[in-house]
């Protein structure tokens, strides 16, 4: 694992789950780490448990993004790194979503990328390049039941990563997808709720996979943090899975 020393960061959905083992890892690792989150309690809790800064932000808002990339890049000078993490999930058919959980899914899964990665950017070129490392899934790249609007938002978010990276490689940014498998974080246990289902029972299907369990935040932090490190310098444009071969 190479050091991010000096590195600043940005990562969204920090409060909890895969997004908090980033910011806790990317601080063990040595950058300044800026927790954006809407739960502001938690991250502020987060935040001054890794000596970073916690920004309350809905990053499906415009404005806050902006202010969100502001204030990072004001505490720290500039910015090197930023993770798009922040994710929700509505497990449902076509037949059954509303219209305003199918809004609200792609506006916090997809949107708040492209937004975050707009006001990050120039900031990114200012510091001669830079990493972006956006959290897909392995629903991103097959199928799965009941989950039209996450698919599709997850889907989106890895041909967006090899877009980005397309239009952005020649300032010196990197680019990157992780897409994790089932990972014990309160959104599978959410997910378990919305179809039904004891936790026990989802968490016992989700680990059949050929590593015979389920994923760990910080399983997939580890992968981010290559990915946005200087020992990935040639590594643009790569959707990276992080899921016991469960796709395989």
């Amino acid at each position: 694992m190479s050091t991010l020393q000096g590195k600043r960061a940005v990562v969204t959905g920090a409060a909890s789950g895969i997004g908090r083992a980033t910011a806790e890892l990317m601080a063990e690792l040595g950058a300044s780490v800026a927790v954006v989150d809407r739960d502001e309690a938690g991250a502020k809790a987060v935040a001054e448990g890794i000596g970073g800064i916690a920004v309350a932000t809905d990053v499906a808002s415009a404005a806050d993004c902006e202010r969100a990339v502001a204030t990072a890049v004001e505490a720290f000078g500039g910015l090197d790194v930023l993770v798009n993490n922040a994710g929700i999930i509505r497990r449902s058919t076509v037949l059954d979503i509303t219209e305003d959980d199918w809004d609200l899914v792609m506006a916090v899964n997809v949107k708040s990328v492209m937004l975050m990665s707009r006001f990050a950017i120039p900031h990114l070129v200012a510091a001669g390049g830079g990493s972006i490392v956006n959290t897909g899934s392995g629903w991103g790249i097959k199928g799965g039941g009941q989950a039209v609007s996450y698919c599709a938002s997850k889907g989106a978010v890895v041909n967006l990563t090899r877009a980005m990276a397309i239009d952005h490689g020649p300032d010196g940014i990197r680019v990157n997808c992780v897409c994790p498998g089932d990972t014990a974080t309160g959104m599978l246990a959410e997910e378990a709720r919305q179809l039904g289902e004891s936790a026990d029972a989802f968490y016992a299907e989700a680990a059949d996979r050929p590593l015979r369990r389920i994923g760990q935040p910080r399983d997939i932090a580890e992968a981010i943090a290559y990915l946005a490190g200087d020992g990935a310098a040639f590594v643009s444009g790569a959707v990276l899975t992080v899921d016991g071969a469960g796709t395989a």
